[in-house]
C-alpha cells in the first residue's frame, strides 16, 4: 500500500462490496430517510396491486417519498428502536446488503451508500467526517427529526397527502 493509499479512508480506498461488515455498517449516516414510505408511479398497476411493497423500481417509473416512517423509527436519534429485528417486525424493510446493493436506488440521493454506488463520495455532514457525531447532519437538515409522522398515526388512504419533497435534498 502507498502512502497515500494509506492517508485516503477506506471508502475512497474499496468498493463497497470489498467492506468489512463493520465499514459497510459505519456508512451509514442514521438519517432515518430510507425508514420512510415511499410510494412507486406506476400507472400499470392494478388496483388490488397497487399497495404491495417492492423491493426494485422499473424503467420509468418514480420513487415518491412522504413524510410518514416506520413506527419502529425513533425520531429524536433516527435509528430503528428494533434494528436486529427489523426485517422480521416490518418485512418490507430492505436491509442494503453488499449483495443486494441495487435495491440502493430506493434509497434518497442523500444516500452515503449510493451516494458511493454512484462514484460520488460521502458528504460533508457525514458523521464519519465529525468524530461520529450527527449534529453537522441534523444541522443540515439532512436527516428525519422532527419532519415526521409515524405510520401508526395516519391513515392509509390518507397517505398520499403525506408526499414531500424533502428527502430527495442532496448537498455535499
Amino acid at each position: 500500500m502507498t502512502n497515500t493509499q494509506a492517508e485516503q479512508p477506506f471508502w475512497q480506498q474499496k468498493s463497497l462490496k470489498e467492506m468489512t461488515k463493520s465499514e459497510w455498517e459505519s456508512l451509514c449516516d442514521g438519517c432515518g430517510k430510507c425508514c420512510l414510505n415511499k410510494f412507486i408511479d406506476d400507472e400499470s398497476a392494478e388496483d388490488e396491486n397497487e399497495l404491495l411493497s417492492t423491493d426494485h423500481i422499473n424503467e420509468g417509473e418514480q420513487v415518491y417519498y412522504s413524510n410518514i416512517a416506520c413506527q419502529l423509527l425513533n425520531e429524536k436519534t433516527c435509528q430503528c428502536s428494533k434494528y436486529e429485528a427489523r426485517t422480521e417486525l416490518v418485512p418490507e424493510c430492505i436491509r442494503l446488503t453488499p449483495k443486494n446493493i441495487e435495491a440502493v436506488l430506493l434509497m434518497p440521493p442523500s444516500c452515503t451508500y449510493r451516494r458511493l454506488q454512484e462514484g460520488r463520495d460521502i458528504p460533508s455532514w457525514h458523521p464519519l467526517l465529525h468524530k461520529g457525531k450527527k449534529s453537522a447532519m441534523h444541522k443540515a437538515g439532512m436527516s428525519v427529526r422532527g419532519k415526521i409522522l409515524k405510520d401508526d398515526e395516519v391513515r392509509l388512504e390518507d397517505y398520499e397527502n403525506h408526499i414531500v419533497t424533502w428527502p430527495l435534498d442532496d448537498i455535499g
